[in-house]
């Protein structure tokens, strides 16, 4: 059981400009790659920052509206630089939040909410600019088939890494839904089994339908435990 690397769903061939790439070639690659961002990197590849539509589309709100309709707006300090600015250089957000190709895309996704960001570029163990993954890659996980998902599951969670005998829990997948039925020993395996599935990339939810041989939740040790082959949901059964 792994989750995907950024490796595993980054862009490789990135667009990118240099510190003192004009407005209009930034814009023109924009529209010309069909990207929303281009990172900025020094001559040694290393990135120094993004440059996104919104940083240029500050220019043109920063304009006067010429019937003089519109409210005038009076922009803070670092955002009139940004709309003043006509290189990469000045338009740039920095410094490069960046990601590593061995992340897994939790972390990728962790940083970019962290950072309120929706692209990272990546970067090898120099520094230097490998690719670019952005959300649509992230979301790219949940493009994984049912079965796979499925069998991942089964296989991965449930028998290699919980233990469990490969008839003990079916399991289900419709859209990346997943239910669990079936008996495992003890009650307290069954908020771990669950907690696994969800992390399991491509899962939607987790429904569960599961028994237990044993409640070891409860205080009363007392209670014995139910003939084999018997599982405590229909031990409890009315």
């Amino acid at each position: 059981m792994r989750h995907r690397m950024v490796s595993d769903l980054m862009t490789t061939s990135v667009v990118r400009v240099r510190r003192d790439t004009g407005f209009k070639e930034t814009a023109k690659l924009l529209a010309e790659y069909d990207v929303t961002a281009v990172p900025v990197v020094d001559d040694d590849e290393r990135p120094l920052g993004v440059v996104s539509e919104a940083d240029l589309l500050r220019k043109e709100a920063g304009q006067l509206d010429p019937a003089g309709l519109l409210p005038v707006l009076h922009p803070r300090p670092a955002d009139r630089a940004k709309a003043e600015a006509a290189t990469a250089e000045g338009l740039m957000n920095s410094p490069a939040v960046v990601a590593r190709p061995q992340w897994t895309v939790v972390e990728a996704a962790q940083v970019m909410e962290r950072h309120h960001v929706k692209r990272l570029p990546v970067v090898d163990e120099a520094g230097r600019l490998i690719g670019v993954i952005s959300r649509a890659d992230l979301l790219r996980v949940f493009l994984r088939g049912d079965r796979a998902i499925r069998e991942e599951i089964s296989r991965e969670v449930l028998v290699r890494t919980l233990g469990l005998a490969p008839t003990a829990v079916a399991v289900q997948v419709v859209d990346g839904r997943v239910t669990l039925r079936g008996t495992v020993e003890r009650k307290s395996l069954i908020p771990v089994v669950l907690r696994l599935c969800r992390g399991v990339d491509g899962v939607v939810d987790v429904a569960s339908d599961l028994g237990c041989r044993i409640d070891d939740s409860s205080a009363d040790d007392s209670v014995a435990a139910p003939e084999a082959g018997t599982s405590r949901r229909a031990q409890l059964a009315p």
